[in-house]
């Protein structure tokens, strides 16, 4: 069995990849958990080797930045830019790292009591192909930071970019596999622990696996981020920010703010803005460095997305930019007069109006899900919301983004468990209490 993969723009085939079974996988798993037990010793080791690979991918930042793009459609600039985040986080969790895995010392009536934070062994990552290599490294990293060895099981329209992403990161402990979801579920049992990223009905799938065999897991699942405009807003930044927060990676991204509530009195010059804005930007082939919306990632992506406007009709007013032309979707926005559901996961806005903050703080809450919010206005009154939002995290004046010292993750069906800063280094360890009397 083999996986090919097609640039969604032209269509055209790019690569062949053969597919390994589940006798091949738990080999690899066999192999990953032997060179995890010198992996784990020493974190200088961990970190000189991780300060190896952060240069590989530094090297390789165009070349890497341009296979994404091919594979999945991002436009070239945001791959540039993915690529670049990256080496911001391996320099952060180099830098911090061993702090974090430092014994906490605990007072007790103990000659000696503390807290250790022990690696748990091979992690299975199953990673989307939206963002091919940010969401692989903010798992992989802290994972093998903390001494485990990680199998990379990505999105078979990315396989190129995870066979790419092993030969940078170019240690023992981290392998990536080419096989299907099926194969990989079913050696989540031979693994220590499981993190997953991608849609909250794949996710439900895995989270049921790694229960049943008893195995840690976290998971970052699908969201319908809100973006709340407050009277008190700069309706111009708001607007210039709404753009990118809607249409970065042509709209296909879980923390991408999906719908947007303002308030009454600016709602339709919000619209107009907005709309303009829409108009302005260059759609198009994603290898163009002037393209700002690429295509879908495939023809099945995008049909989803043509299904999800066609019913979008029947909840309200829809204005497009253009015309959609193969798996390209135009930039739209979408009025509505009731509540949609779904999370879009495409190029699509959709506005709301509200009177009071509390009506405001009711829509934001009415999903579902529970990612992101963010919120523009002045920041005192905004901030004042924040409690009442049902959300792993608030931006006020600020679009909704991972940063590697932050934690990240959802609420509801968005997730569980968190990524990035101390608090995702400890998700895949075994916080161990030490008493010596």
């Amino acid at each position: 069995m083999k996986i090919t993969t097609y640039n969604p723009y032209t269509e055209q085939e790019l690569d062949k990849y053969d597919v390994t079974e589940l006798e091949g996988v738990k080999n690899i798993i066999i192999e990953l958990r032997k060179e995890q037990e010198n992996w784990k010793e020493n974190i200088d080791y961990r970190i000189d080797k991780l300060r190896e690979s952060r240069n590989n991918f530094e090297k390789n930042l165009n070349e890497l930045a341009k296979l994404m793009s091919a594979e999945m459609g991002k436009p070239l600039t945001q791959s540039i830019a993915e690529v670049k985040k990256t080496l911001w986080l391996f320099d952060y969790y180099m830098e911090n790292g061993k702090n974090f895995l430092q014994n906490e010392y605990i007072k007790t009536e103990a000659k000696k009591s503390y807290i250790r934070f022990d690696p748990l062994g091979v992690i299975i990552i199953i990673m989307p192909w939206n963002f091919p290599l940010w969401q692989v490294v903010r798992a992989a990293i802290p994972a093998m930071l903390a001494g485990n060895a990680v199998l990379l099981k990505h999105a078979s329209i990315v396989s190129g970019t995870s066979l790419k992403i092993q030969e940078l990161f170019n240690l023992d402990v981290f392998k990536s596999v080419i096989t299907t979801g099926k194969i990989i579920d079913d050696a989540i049992k031979y693994s220590d622990g499981v993190s997953f990223t991608g849609s909250t009905a794949a996710g439900s799938i895995i989270a049921a696996e790694a229960a049943r065999n008893i195995k840690k897991f976290v998971m970052e699942l699908g969201g319908s981020d809100p973006f709340i405009v407050l009277d008190s807003s700069n309706i111009e930044n708001a607007v210039k920010n709404s753009v990118y927060a809607r249409l970065q990676n042509n709209g296909q991204s879980c923390i991408a703010s999906k719908r947007f509530i303002v308030k009454d009195e600016i709602y339709d010059e919000f619209y107009k803005k907005m709309l303009e804005e829409f108009q302005k930007v260059k759609v198009g082939d994603q290898l163009d460095e002037n393209t700002y919306v690429g295509p879908l990632s495939s023809k099945s992506q995008a049909g989803i997305i043509l299904n999800q406007i066609n019913d979008l009709k029947n909840y309200g007013e829809i204005t497009t930019t253009g015309e959609n032309r193969g798996n390209v979707i135009r930039p739209m926005i979408v009025k509505l007069n009731r509540e949609y559901a779904e999370e879009i996961f495409g190029p699509v806005a959709m506005l709301r109006s509200f009177k009071t903050i509390d009506e405001a703080i009711k829509m934001a809450n009415d999903t579902e899900y529970g990612l992101g919010c963010s919120i523009w206005g002045n920041d005192v009154d905004a901030e004042k919301m924040a409690k009442y939002i049902n959300t792993g995290t608030v931006s006020i004046n600020k679009i909704t983004a991972s940063d590697p010292r932050l934690p990240f993750g959802g609420t509801k069906k968005s997730g569980i468990g968190r990524e990035l800063s101390r608090y995702g280094l400890l998700e895949f360890t075994n916080i161990k209490t030490v008493w010596v009397n």
